[in-house]
């Protein structure tokens, strides 16, 4: 197989690979809250007795205006905002992501605006719950609306407190660390009263119905993901939660809220029983959360119970520390396997040469420089092709329409010259499943957002602004076509093809991620050395 159609194979392949991505996230559209409401209405009635989950949402004003006494938290790496009123995390931002590069704004995720609702709600249900869609919720006391963790500080706890009618005393407490992301919040209860005690801690996240920014270079979810004792990972989009509410029993678990680079994620006890579930409300928000185990507390005793909740980046390190299943928010697709490597090994050459745009650069002189025996071995293949063209043109000469005699006589040819006629598809094959795993990578490692390269080259994970890296690449790609001669079989629509070939990769690359135009670009370089020094070597052998 000649060059130029293994360029062309590579565009086929790549190209049908995004429109499928595209076509998988345009297929699943999140639906309007108006068409929600039947359906929210329908599962509350059937799953009211069981949850007993607090669902005043958006269908009350004061669910959507946080309570003017805000508890306010500032760690080195979050800012969170606490209503008094349940003791939900209405805000969060993050210190050390900036919404814009170059500017002083942190990138804010949890919030309750105008444009979205966004909260990690958590509370207590059951018989002697303190948190019901009946009763309301608890309203805590603090002792300060101010909290902050100091210098020298590595562990900041905020207590709020609760007094039952029956005198037990709730305390919800909110622990935070330094250099982390992860929060504990565990409610410790005293009860004073005569009576046993059944309580069952929940959590979820509220979102409201978003449509993902994506597009067919930039296909990334915004939506929910859970984790079971028998599924690792699964998305369940807005859509999913429309048509059907989560209902699964298991043994630990985690329900979060994903959107590009960024998560939030309700982590119970990996040992308790817990029940995942979702719903949609009338008023048009989709929450995904959990309900844990049911505990009893004795008369007198203290008990207390809890989870986690991580609200922060995709970071595998950090969210893989917290469960082992959790990491697979940072979503590489059906090449996971290969793509965790490349993020492994990309994260190595950074920690050496401390910017990401050199690391994109090693990572492409190993994938080359493994690949060249096979690249070499695909150039000789391609060269013997060549010098037999004369003879497959005479064999087709000779036996005419005649399919079978043909194909025999060229099978015969080969094997005489030691030719594979399929010796240059291998190189393309695995080339491809590589570009794509690195592709994913580079669209889903947080580490990329805002990380500059040089000169105009200031946010890899964005396209270029000026657009030089897509011509550079349109440019190395012409030169690699004049490397190599048009096959004389070659019918003149396909060489009309392969000349237009740069161009419409140029088009195509100018609004891709610079840091994977910036591989391709190289890669291309890489390939001409090779190609250069592999000619050299065949000339000598009068191959080419």
């Amino acid at each position: 197989m000649e060059s130029q159609r293994n360029i062309l194979l590579i565009g086929l392949l790549f190209v049908s690979f995004l429109l499928w991505q595209q076509w998988q996230t345009d297929k699943n559209p999140p639906q309007q809250a108006a068409t929600n409401t039947s359906v929210a209405a329908s599962s509350s009635v059937a799953d009211s007795h069981s949850t007993d989950v607090p669902d005043a949402d958006a269908s009350l004003p004061e669910a959507v205006t946080p309570s003017k006494e805000l508890i306010t938290v500032t760690t080195d790496q979050l800012v969170l905002k606490i209503d008094p009123v349940g003791g939900d995390i209405v805000y969060s931002a993050l210190v050390d992501h900036k919404l814009e590069q170059g500017k002083d704004d942190s990138f804010v995720l949890l919030q309750q605006s105008t444009d979205i609702f966004y909260i990690a709600q958590s509370g207590l249900i059951g018989r002697n719950g303190i948190d019901s869609s009946v009763k309301g919720r608890a309203h805590y006391t603090a002792q300060s609306q101010q909290y902050s963790l100091a210098q020298g500080q590595d562990t900041l706890e905020i207590p709020l407190t609760y007094v039952a009618d029956n005198g037990v005393t709730f305390t919800k407490v909110f622990t935070l660390h330094r250099d982390q992301f992860d929060i504990n919040v565990d409610y410790r209860i005293n009860n004073s009263s005569s009576e046993q005690l059944q309580v069952q801690m929940y959590g979820q996240i509220k979102h409201s119905i978003k449509k993902s920014e994506s597009s067919m270079m930039m296909p990334t979810y915004r939506g929910a993901a859970f984790s079971t004792q028998d599924t690792r990972y699964e998305k369940y989009s807005f859509e999913d939660m429309a048509d059907k509410n989560l209902n699964k029993q298991t043994l630990g678990g985690w329900t979060a809220m994903l959107q590009h680079y960024f998560v939030s994620a309700w982590v119970p006890p990996a040992n308790d029983q817990n029940t995942i579930f979702s719903s949609i409300s009338a008023g048009g928000l989709a929450n995904i959360g959990f309900r844990g185990a049911v505990y009893d507390i004795a008369p007198g005793s203290e008990k207390t119970i809890g989870a986690q909740f991580y609200v922060g980046p995709k970071d595998q390190k950090a969210l893989s520390a917290i469960s082992e299943t959790l990491n697979l928010v940072v979503d590489y697709g059906f090449l996971w396997w290969l793509a965790i490597p490349i993020h492994w090994l990309l994260m190595f050459y950074q920690s050496f040469v401390g910017n990401w745009g050199v690391a994109i650069i090693l990572i492409t002189l190993t994938v080359r420089g493994l690949l060249y025996p096979l690249t070499k071995a695909q150039y000789t293949s391609m060269a013997k092709m060549r010098n037999l063209q004369p003879k497959l043109q005479e064999m087709k000469e000779r036996f005419g329409d005649d399919r079978q005699k043909m194909g025999q006589a060229m099978m015969e040819l080969y094997k005489k010259e030691k030719v594979n006629p399929m010796g240059g598809c291998l190189p393309i094959l695995l080339q491809m499943p590589i570009f794509i795993a690195l592709y994913w990578v580079l669209l889903e490692s947080y580490e990329l957002r805002h990380a500059p390269f040089m000169l105009w080259i200031t946010d890899l994970s964005v396209q270029d602004p000026y657009y030089v890296l897509p011509l550079l690449m349109g440019v190395s790609m012409f030169l690699m076509q004049k490397m190599q001669p048009m096959a004389p079989t070659m019918d003149p629509m396909q060489q009309k093809m392969m000349q237009w070939m740069p161009v419409v990769f140029t088009v195509f690359f100018l609004w891709f991620p610079a840091g994977l135009v910036l591989y391709w670009l190289v890669g291309n370089l890489v390939a001409i050395t090779q190609q250069k020094i592999i000619y050299a070597g065949l000339e000598k052998k009068g191959l080419k």
